[in-house]
């Protein structure tokens, strides 16, 4: 597992953490049931306060991307399509509102954007 923090990111590091993580979990680079590292372990790691890790992994919890057994450690939960079919469209839904940002940006039209992603879609 990879974990690269940016302290010159305007983006807290916990959800630097939890974005990653989270990201390779859907990415199927971490397989359900993987170990993810303790707390302490990833803390040491990457130089951080163990209660940033601890938030990041809670945050994880809550999302149900790992549960975490007493004793034992975190582990990646099994893959919950619903849930990876959520994220995808929230992240697509983020990507249409930045197209729509540029586009009135442009001056594009609804239409001039719908035969953009048509060619797109012919290019495939």
């Amino acid at each position: 597992m990879t974990i690269l923090i940016d302290n010159r990111s305007g983006t807290p590091i916990y959800d630097q953490i939890f974005t990653q993580i989270k990201n390779q979990i859907i990415g199927g680079s971490l397989a359900e049931g993987e170990a993810l590292p303790s707390i302490r372990s990833l803390a040491k790691d990457l130089g951080i306060s163990v209660i940033t890790t601890k938030r990041a992994y809670d945050e994880l919890e809550s999302a149900g991307f790992i549960y975490t057994q007493p004793g034992k450690g975190s582990f990646v939960s099994q893959k919950n399509t619903q849930l990876i079919l959520e994220e995808n469209l929230r992240e697509i839904e983020q990507h249409m509102a930045e197209i729509r940002r540029l586009a009135i940006q442009c001056g594009l039209s609804s239409q001039e954007l719908r035969e953009m992603y048509q060619i797109l879609e012919d290019e495939t």
